[in-house]
């Protein structure tokens, strides 16, 4: 059960309400909610492959500057060239599809489709660094690239929480969860 508190948190940074929040799955050292752990598929039925979902605007806005600058691109010319990221950002994908079919059964709901991607462009090509983020956030050391991206931000949250009780920010650039 989520916690009212981290509810109205969630919502202030993303806008609006959350859809299929199972958790709270990281916090940033400001003490919000930076990523929630959502089911693998709506209350509607529809699949959400997304099952760690970046919540913080502030974050959000760093990776998208670093997406902007053209990381994705580097990073995904190195996933070609080295066998052992490769296989580093494959066993991220194997962790993601484990941990989100292990929340489909604890939600009593069918698995999403075998085939069906995990998140941020896993395991061939590196999509969406807000996603990675999440996962290495969620599940420290698993993802490669969540990892090299984290540590290119920096204290994103060092000059305060991303929201108040009184604000709400909308600056999140992953899939409507």
């Amino acid at each position: 059960m989520v916690d009212d508190r981290d509810v109205a948190a969630v919502e202030r940074q993303l806008g609006r309400a959350p859809r299929g929040l199972r958790a709270i799955a990281h916090r940033c050292p400001c003490g919000l909610p930076d990523v929630v752990e959502t089911a693998p598929r709506l209350p509607d039925g529809s699949p959400f492959p997304t099952l760690f979902y970046l919540t913080c605007p502030k974050a959000a806005s760093a990776i998208g500057r670093l997406e902007g600058s053209g990381a994705m691109r580097a990073m995904q010319a190195r996933l070609a060239e080295d066998p052992e990221l490769a296989r580093a950002y494959q066993a991220a994908h194997d962790d993601y599809i484990a941990r989100r079919d292990k929340a489909a059964a604890e939600e009593g709901m069918e698995p999403l489709p075998r085939g069906m991607q995990s998140t941020g462009g896993m395991p061939n090509r590196v999509k969406c660094l807000h996603a990675l983020v999440g996962h290495e956030l969620a599940v420290p050391g698993a993802n490669p690239f969540g990892r090299e991206t984290l540590d290119a931000l920096g204290e994103w949250w060092a000059d305060g929480p991303c929201c108040s009780e009184e604000t709400s920010s909308t600056t999140t650039t992953e899939e409507t969860m």
